[in-house]
């Protein structure tokens, strides 16, 4: 299983396969998106329900916040606080489909969304089609242990993965938690022992298989991919996600150029304070939901200026 999961790890195909990002281990210091202050802090025992959405198509390649490269058939995550790497298991409530995934980034920022999960994991929990779903999310102690101490040692997601394989073959002795003690106390008895939960090429509790999730051509649900493909602006109206407002066209050019791989784009030009203004444009979206999917994801990619608006 673990050999498949390594795979998954490595098929950006290509010569980009060859180029490797192995990331670090990463806490992180506070930070604050839209007036909201996040304050990331090392866990091992996090439960949290909410909603998940997912990312793919725009973000395949690009950096996560950890410093590997984001790959969209990896099983992997993004939460706002978790430290990186981690280990949690994600289940979908609607359906009970439930997988394995490894946090390596930040968010996501929007509605009361909890976890933003790879393009792989969010089709094992039957997420794609819909784009978001109610999930509750458990870490694995033992797990998020393991890969902390390879990526502190500087091993990247491969060796990450085979050390989770010899995690739960038995081949590998669970890590024991470090903790600082601030006063002098009796030592802390060791924590039970655990059963290790394994690490899926399929989901637990998959019912017969799942129809393959829509791809950005098909005609499936309101997925970030079918949602941003290139359309023309309808003069119908919708939603767009605004990326930035420059005085010249030039600057809007520039910027458009830059978050082209995010959807279709568009300048706008208008009048503010009897100035000529020319805003840089994502869309239309059919739904101010499927807006803040891709607003959310630019500013997490450094477009802090990103946000919905209807027309």
């Amino acid at each position: 299983m673990i050999a498949c999961l390594s795979a998954c790890g490595s098929s950006s195909g290509g010569k980009a396969a060859t180029t490797v990002q192995r990331g670090t281990y990463k806490v992180g210091n506070p930070y604050r998106i839209d007036g909201v202050l996040y304050t990331p802090k090392e866990e091992f025992n996090h439960v949290e329900t909410g909603v998940a959405s997912w990312y793919g198509p725009g973000f395949h390649g690009k950096s996560t916040a950890n410093g590997e490269r984001y790959d969209q058939a990896d099983r992997t995550a993004a939460h706002r606080t978790l430290q990186m790497p981690s280990i949690v298991r994600v289940t979908n409530l609607s359906n009970g489909l439930s997988t394995v995934v490894r946090i390596n980034d930040r968010g996501p920022y929007s509605s009361n969304r909890v976890i933003d999960l790879s393009r792989t994991a969010a089709q094992e929990l039957d997420v794609v089609r819909n784009g978001t779903a109610r999930v509750r999310i458990e870490q694995l102690q033992a797990e998020s242990l393991t890969v902390k101490e390879v990526a502190i040692n500087g091993g990247g997601p491969t060796e990450q993965h085979e050390a989770l394989a010899q995690l739960s073959s038995g081949k590998r002795a669970p890590s024991q938690p470090q903790q600082v003690v601030a006063t002098a106390q009796p030592a802390a008895a060791p924590p039970p022992a655990q059963v290790q939960a394994e690490w899926p090429t399929t989901p637990r509790n998959s019912a017969p298989a799942q129809e393959q999730a829509p791809s950005s051509s098909g005609k499936g649900g309101p997925t970030i991919a079918s949602l941003a493909s290139a359309q023309p602006a309808s003069s119908a109206g919708g939603f767009y996600v605004q990326t930035g407002s420059f005085s010249t066209a030039e600057n809007a050019e520039r910027q458009r150029g830059a978050v082209r791989s995010y959807g279709s784009s568009e300048i706008s030009q208008a009048s503010a304070s009897g100035r000529d203004v020319y805003r840089v444009r994502l869309g239309p979206y059919t739904t101010s939901d499927a807006a803040g999917i891709v607003a959310d994801r630019l500013k997490r990619s450094g477009y802090g200026d990103a946000r919905v608006i209807s027309d």
